[in-house]
């Protein structure tokens, strides 16, 4: 090898030490958020200035990031070929693709990216000078190559560049809990909050079957009693039919009315009921919580699409699809899931699919039937008697309690593979 063949290694060396910075940094940025940035720019920490910069806008310099680390992927490459191909002969291209792809993964990504994590603050405060100033240069650069990459980019593009991802947050979650970095319920609930928004009001509405309702014309004593009866605090109020829902009474009405007056029977349901909350049964719940808040509501009547009423949903039925089941004193003590022997489960039909597929680890349709008993209605394409069984896949599920044309419990099994029913969305 001449001397410039030496000189040319040594370029390549530096190439991935510095592509090796990048990821380190690229590490940093994504795992420190504004409040520890703040946090350590109170502390007087050397650097935590540039570090509250880059939390403020994060965007800007990933993208610098990402093109300089390509650039040196690259660059490297290209030079380790040449010098490869002038020194092996044929072979060359071969070897130099082998040894980058080595050194890369092992230099460049595993080792710095490693090392970040287990010093971030002390990665971060080190090279956020070095990155805010390379986003003074290069900013505008790599700014102009995302504005073309939204050119060429089918639909709207992104204005700003490539951002987090929600798989890897999710991931980032998963790696910090089993660092115990954060705590098992903490991750479970950075999982709930994707998922909510992503669910539709019938996913979580409490079924037309289950809803306790009052006729318009009912005396206000037997109110209170269906209200000590169930423990509701609000009553939809319906006229004729369930699908005619004219109001809601509040249990602190009924009890202001039943206080006022000399007889509860001299007044009706119709005199205390507020005008009722329609919601359609697609709505996100991530909307509909909002507009609950807004509009200082705790019950909808969820609607489907040809205007009958479906179900209802109340702000507690939104909010435990975040932090799990809230239960107080009227609540039953009976499990949604209660395991009863190995991979044998004992479900409330309500248990939604997705519910299964975690518990089990399996892929169950989760698209053409939101709960385990609608996944039993699809499969039979009946309702089942109490006690017939059916298989899909390597489970098999046993409805154990059936009432009327609703499955109520479902007990799930896995069975060794044989035959199989195959489920279809008619």
């Amino acid at each position: 090898m001449t001397g410039g063949d030496w000189a040319a290694v040594a370029a390549v060396a530096l190439l991935i030490a510095l592509a090796g910075v990048m990821a380190a940094s690229e590490v940093a940025i994504t795992r420190i958020s504004r409040i520890r940035a703040y946090r350590l720019q109170e502390e007087g920490r050397r650097g935590a200035g540039s570090l509250v910069r880059i939390s403020e806008d994060p965007a800007r310099y990933l993208n610098v990031i990402l093109l300089l680390t390509l650039l040196m992927h690259l660059g490297g490459t290209t030079i380790a070929t040449v010098v490869a191909v002038r020194v092996v002969g044929g072979l060359g291209e071969l070897v130099a693709t082998v040894s980058m792809t080595v050194l890369l993964f092992v230099l460049a990504e595993v080792t710095p990216k490693t090392f970040s994590v287990q010093h971030t603050d002390r990665v971060g405060l080190r090279l956020a000078p070095v990155i805010v100033a390379l986003g003074r240069m290069l900013g505008p650069v790599a700014q102009a190559l995302i504005t073309v990459a939204n050119v060429l980019a089918p639909g709207k593009g992104l204005p700003e560049g490539p951002f987090v991802t929600e798989q890897e947050i999710k991931q980032m979650a998963e790696t910090a809990a089993e660092e115990e970095e954060i705590e098992e319920e903490e991750k479970e609930l950075i999982h709930s909050i994707f998922e909510f928004g992503d669910t539709v009001v019938r996913e979580v509405m409490v079924p037309r079957p289950d809803i306790a309702a009052v006729d318009v014309l009912e005396p206000l004593d037997r109110v209170a009693a269906m209200v000590i009866e169930h423990g509701y605090s609000r009553i939809p109020v319906f006229k004729d039919s369930l699908d005619e829902i004219v109001g809601v009474v509040y249990a602190k009405d009924v009890l202001r009315s039943l206080r006022t007056s000399k007889n509860g029977r001299d007044r009706k349901t119709k005199d205390i009921a507020r005008k009722p909350y329609f919601v359609p049964e697609s709505k996100k719940v991530a909307d509909l919580l909002r507009d609950m808040q807004r509009e200082r509501l705790h019950l909808a009547i969820v609607v489907d699409e040809y205007g009958s009423v479906a179900g209802l949903v109340t702000l507690e039925d939104l909010i435990e699809e975040i932090v799990g089941e809230i239960e107080d004193e009227f609540d039953r003590a009976e499990p949604n899931v209660k395991p009863v022997g190995d991979d044998r489960y004992r479900l409330n039909a309500k248990v939604s699919v997705d519910d299964v597929n975690d518990l089990l680890e399996v892929k169950l349709p989760d698209t053409e039937w939101d709960t385990v008993g609608g996944l039993m209605l699809g499969i039979l394409g009946r309702v089942p008697r109490q006690g017939e069984a059916v298989e899909f896949g390597d489970l098999r599920f046993t409805a154990e309690r059936v009432q009327g044309r609703r499955i109520s419990q479902v007990l799930v099994e896995r069975v060794d593979s044989g035959s199989r029913v195959e489920a279809s969305p008619e």
